[in-house]
């Protein structure tokens, strides 16, 4: 099939290579490519099925991050943020391994079909997120980040978590207490820094 018939399918794959060669159901259709002429190229070897909803440009080099990608991709880019231990990860804040991949969504979003290998978190509908970026990913910011994953970690991961992030300038003490106090978590950050301040 002749692509000067079908324009979208070039304006699709100009948006995909934006996104590391991967597009969604949902943006083919924006684009005005079908159902049936995306199955159409998904037999000729042009794109790939990653997973439901989800394609990728077929030989697009691979990045480091991709599963993290396919993960925030199907469950919905607009409005899906990496966070807990993948957000770590991302900040390089951590040495674990996270268990599969944490994502936050608005609550209005909690019923929707959560891919495997996903762990879905709620915030609140018209709750404002500090965001940050990282491989062209958006995560929570290091404040709320090292928050969700407080109970989490161990005590001496956590404070090693905070001691980086200070050091690294990728938040301030102010930042992380005004999270704290927002969250009501304010005794759980204070121990930390308090020992930090004795270090």
């Amino acid at each position: 099939m002749n692509d000067a018939v079908y324009p979208g399918m070039r304006q699709l794959e100009a948006e995909a290579y934006q996104q590391s060669g991967y597009f969604t159901a949902g943006q083919a259709r924006a684009h005005r490519v079908s159902r049936q002429l995306l199955d159409h190229h998904v037999r000729r070897g042009r794109f790939t099925r990653i997973r439901r909803g989800l394609y990728r440009i077929q030989g697009f080099p691979t990045a480091e991050h991709d599963d993290l990608r396919e993960a925030w991709m199907a469950v919905g880019a607009g409005d899906a943020l990496l966070s807990h231990e993948s957000a770590l990860a991302l900040l390089d804040l951590s040495d674990n391994i996270p268990d599969g991949v944490h994502l936050l969504v608005p609550r209005r979003r909690r019923g929707l079909r959560r891919p495997a290998g996903v762990t879905l978190h709620t915030r609140p509908d018209d709750e404002e997120v500090a965001t940050v970026w990282r491989d062209g990913l958006p995560l929570t910011a290091p404040a709320r980040t090292l928050l969700d994953v407080a109970d989490r970690l161990q005590p001496e991961q956590l404070s090693m978590a905070v001691r980086q992030a200070l050091r690294r300038g990728l938040l301030t003490r102010k930042q992380l207490q005004e999270e704290a106090g927002r969250r009501r978590q304010q005794h759980t950050i204070q121990a930390l820094l308090t020992s930090e301040t004795h270090r």
